[in-house]
């Protein structure tokens, strides 16, 4: 068994359409992807990228992803990589593809001198905490997700 992982491209969109489909699914939250491909495929890779995807292969088959972009630590004065979306088919599970793909953006942390690689985890999901603390990763309890979208969004926008 071969394990690679690669950057994506353009031709990879339905892959990786399907791999966001996929991770809602198993999240719970199908009912919350709502994005147009075509637009997907621009913002991850048209002209002024947003975000950073690579696939893992096993044996050159397409079995998971990452998707990626950096952030920015005050504190540290240095960027960071918050891993947004991480997902390897059930059938790959127990392969190793979730920890060479976290293994790559650790590299690509180095690499970059970023100053950390954070994600978020729904707190049901036993399985990936228990995986993500063997790998050395720790909870940050005292810190709570906000979120401004739907209506909020453009109300707080108009409210100057």
């Amino acid at each position: 068994m071969t394990l690679s992982i690669r950057p994506a491209t353009s031709a990879d969109l339905p892959l990786v359409a399907q791999f966001i489909r996929d991770l809602a699914e198993y999240e719970k939250l199908s009912q919350a992807v709502r994005f147009d491909e075509a637009a997907l495929g621009d913002k991850l890779f048209g002209p002024r990228p947003y975000a950073e995807v690579v696939i893992g292969e096993i044996d050159g088959a397409p079995q998971g992803f990452a998707l990626f972009f950096h952030n920015f630590s005050t504190f540290e004065g240095r960027a960071g990589i918050y891993l947004e979306d991480l997902f390897v088919r059930p059938e790959a599970r127990g392969s190793g593809l979730g920890k060479a793909l976290l293994a790559h953006l650790a590299q690509l942390c180095v690499a970059r001198d970023c100053a950390r690689l954070e994600w978020s985890v729904l707190d049901w999901n036993a399985p990936s905490i228990g995986f993500y603390k063997s790998l050395g990763a720790r909870m940050m309890d005292e810190w709570t997700v906000m979120r401004v979208d739907g209506d909020a969004l453009p109300a707080l926008a108009a409210s100057t």
